[in-house]
């Protein structure tokens, strides 16, 4: 006798019956409990649950926000503060000297201090100092909020990366992107989101941008900007063979098969998440080439940017915001282009000039268009560097006078979206090593990033396997003293 003969359809495969029945006494057990799972955190105020049949639907914030989109110009592999955005004299007092009080435990031995080949000047109303090799973004210095006094855990760029993007350095959690717009929505439904520029992949590659436990739905679009062409940047955007009358019918019928599917066997989040990047892939046919060809722009726009894959994904960055899009992240390069263990007056001057120009066009771009006050810009690395030099390992290439990792302090800057202009925040000791003033960790940062769009940290969660997950893990306090 066939045991599955007499159950109901959902249990007709041995699979599906061991899957719903021999965890079901458990669920009893569990469901007062738990409540509902995979929701806004019950009694949250001001929270909207996402309809999951429009899951990018724009919803309201729990409060008003003061920005409506971010775009992050991500340095990945680590600039250093010491020659970028905090200027430390002392440098050049020990050059050739150990520091005072020793080096801070990083990956790999330091030696004597190492001044910065770069010079600093005092920029706008407000004297900001900055290097020389961001010159055209220190024009905008009365727009820019420096935090001096930044801090991670680890000096490592996986660990970190996964820190600075998804708030925890080694489990697998939803991006910040993913948590904005699972809040949040979308102003587009023809275009993702949350979209990542990045010619290449970073180091985690796709960790950087995941939705991990929230819908698929909200996860990052990454788009490699190596490519130049709106169809080569999207591949597979248009359908030559099928007409966009029977494609609609084509996803009229798998959802038709979908719904038929989670009425017998349950949901299914995976295939839920892919039946959402059908319907999103179809509706982008109508915008998305638009929103990527840059040859609709005046070449005077054109021109102001520059020519390089970073400034170009600059520009994608203001006009995909410009059309709806929440979160547009922009990554330097493949891999850690800013990780400059060898020779750092070289390669932190070429990579900032592969940048510097776009940063500023971009930031005159959003205030001539009246978009600064609801973009939140944020530029900075995963972590900062160490003042002292790194010492070569034997036999290693390169030329030295590099610098390590450090976690114990580093710099970002922010602009617009209800930050405080010509600000600096915090403070590192006289050598740039620790931060000692007003110390901001990277939950603290994202705390931040989440009230300025609307939300309190805490409230913004999502209950999975038996607890209100959020962002920020159990730490993290908004920094007050930069906001607007």
């Amino acid at each position: 006798m066939n045991l599955l003969e007499n159950l109901p359809p959902r249990y007709q495969t041995r699979r599906q019956m061991l899957r719903q029945m021999g965890t079901g006494l458990g669920v009893l057990g569990f469901t007062g409990l738990l409540g509902d799972a995979g929701l806004l955190a019950a009694g949250a105020p001001g929270l909207s649950v996402p309809n999951p049949s429009q899951p990018l639907q724009a919803r309201p914030a729990a409060f008003r926000p003061r920005a409506k989109h971010i775009i992050h110009i991500y340095l990945n592999g680590g600039p250093s503060q010491v020659d970028t955005f905090d200027p430390k004299p002392a440098l050049a007092r020990y050059a050739g000297r150990l520091l005072p009080g020793g080096n801070l435990t990083t990956e790999r031995p330091l030696g004597a201090a190492l001044p910065s080949p770069f010079a600093f000047q005092r920029y706008g109303k407000s004297g900001l100092e900055i290097s020389e090799i961001f010159s055209r973004t220190a024009a905008f210095a009365d727009d820019l909020c420096i935090i001096r006094s930044m801090y991670a855990n680890t000096p490592n760029h996986e660990q970190s990366m996964r820190l600075m993007n998804c708030g925890d350095e080694r489990l697998a959690r939803p991006s910040y992107g993913a948590w904005i717009t699972y809040g949040l929505g979308t102003e587009n439904q023809n275009l993702p989101g949350f979209v990542t520029l990045c010619p290449g992949l970073p180091v985690s590659d796709v960790s950087n941008w995941r939705s991990a436990f929230l819908p698929g739905v909200y996860q990052g679009t990454h788009i490699d900007t190596r490519k130049t062409e709106p169809r080569d940047l999207l591949e597979n955007l248009e359908n030559r063979r099928v007409s966009a009358v029977d494609q609609r019918r084509q996803l009229a019928l798998l959802s038709e098969l979908g719904a038929e599917h989670a009425r017998q066997r349950g949901d299914d989040p995976q295939l839920e998440a892919r039946l959402q990047s059908f319907e999103l892939a179809y509706r982008m046919q109508l915008e998305a080439t638009d929103a990527f060809d840059l040859s609709r722009e005046p070449e005077s726009v054109r021109e102001a940017y520059g020519s390089s894959v970073q400034c170009r994904q600059l520009l994608i960055a203001r006009r995909l915001i410009e059309r709806g899009v929440r979160v547009v992240q922009c990554y330097h390069g493949d891999v850690q282009p800013w990780d400059s263990h060898n020779s750092i007056g070289k390669s932190h001057r070429s990579l900032a000039g592969q940048v510097d120009q776009g940063i500023a066009a971009l930031l005159g771009d959003l205030k001539q268009r009246g978009l600064l006050e609801e973009t939140l810009v944020l530029c900075g690395g995963e972590f900062g560097r160490t003042p002292a030099v790194e010492v070569p390992a034997a036999g290693t290439p390169g030329e030295g006078l590099g610098r390590d990792h450090n976690h114990w302090g580093f710099s970002v800057w922010l602009a617009g979206g209800g930050v405080k202009g010509g600000h600096v925040h915090g403070a590192t000791d006289e050598f740039g090593f620790r931060a000692e003033q007003d110390p901001v960790h990277v939950h603290d940062l994202h705390a931040t990033m989440l009230h300025l769009m609307g939300f309190n940290h805490e409230q913004l969660t999502y209950r999975y396997a038996g607890r209100d997950f959020r962002l920020t893990d159990v730490r993290g306090e908004v920094v007050q003293g930069i906001l607007a």
